[in-house]
């Protein structure tokens, strides 16, 4: 276990390095800059602002300085929120999308692990055709179709909830339903794969034959190993929920960090793009491993390499 830690901690990093490094030249290569606008500054002006945050110098050099700051902490201040650090912005973005997140997770698996386990204990009925049905309706619909017909059903028709912003327990009803619905979906059938997987083993069928009540064969012995791909799944699903979808963000208005690394990207704030993103690496890889040393824990017959 310790050397397969080892391994994946070097495996880690060098992710984040690579991430790190092409988004940092990629972002060089598009068109424009942070302050190119409607009113293009003056050329003493456009000077000055590079030299103060240092895009007169060679792409290496900056490249060299920004990871010698980042390893320190530093993820510069923002080129287009004049007066905000960085690392303060993804700080106030991140807690605001962390709690939409975990409410969405929360609510995709608790409805997605009962209906694909109610989908396979009757497989083939009107009720597991249902639930097939919703399932690939939410992995098919892309989430801003699932927004606005939220939108369009629960504030212009009924008028019951509000349609932007976080000032009130409304507000987070549509912006949970939109961002779980997607897992719930998907969920419900890695479960109801499992499940039937599971219950044609030959220890399921021992169990049943030595008389044990359903409800203990199902919970103790199915579901135990019916859940397992859920388990994989739950790693880059904590990364993507956890800091919001951009989509979804940026449609109800939530000032959470999707909405901040898109409006980065429109406005082109390099210090921005860069630190959201190498936080989103080290998120995603960090819940891939800590997921990974789950999936060990929950199926001791796992030999982690």
């Amino acid at each position: 276990m310790a050397k397969y830690i080892i391994k994946r901690i070097g495996i880690s990093v060098l992710t984040i390095w690579i991430v790190s490094t092409l988004t940092f030249f990629l972002m060089y290569m598009v068109p424009g800059g942070p302050f190119m606008s409607e009113k293009t500054p003056s050329a003493a002006t456009l000077e000055a602002l590079n030299e103060k945050y240092g895009l007169d110098q060679p792409k290496l050099t900056q490249y060299k300085n920004y990871v010698e700051k980042y390893l320190h902490g530093d993820m510069g201040p923002s080129m287009k929120q004049r007066g905000r650090d960085v690392k303060d912005i993804i700080s106030t973005g991140f807690k605001v999308s962390a709690r939409v997140g975990g409410m969405s997770i929360f609510v995709a698996v608790m409805l997605g692990i009962p209906l694909g386990s109610i989908a396979a204990l009757n497989r083939g009925k009107w009720i597991d055709s249902i639930i097939m049905l919703i399932s690939t309706t939410g992995i098919a619909v892309p989430s801003f179709v699932v927004c606005t017909v939220l939108m369009l059903i629960f504030s212009v028709k009924l008028d019951l909830l509000p349609t932007y912003g976080l000032t009130s327990w409304k507000h987070y009803v549509m912006p949970v339903m939109a961002l779980s619905f997607y897992p719930t979906a998907y969920i419900s059938r890695l479960m109801r794969a499992g499940m039937l997987e599971v219950l044609g083993q030959d220890y399921i069928r021992t169990a049943k034959s030595k008389g044990l009540a359903m409800n203990r064969v199902l919970f103790k012995h199915a579901l135990r190993n019916a859940v397992l791909p859920v388990v994989t799944y739950l790693g880059p699903l904590l990364a993507y929920t956890l800091t919001g979808s951009f989509v979804v963000e940026k449609i109800f208005t939530v000032p959470g960090l999707g909405n901040e690394f898109i409006s980065s990207i429109i406005n082109r704030d390099y210090t921005m793009i860069m630190g959201t993103t190498i936080f989103l690496a080290i998120l995603i890889v960090t819940m891939n491993f800590l997921v990974d040393i789950i999936y060990k824990i929950v199926d001791p017959r796992i030999t982690l390499k």
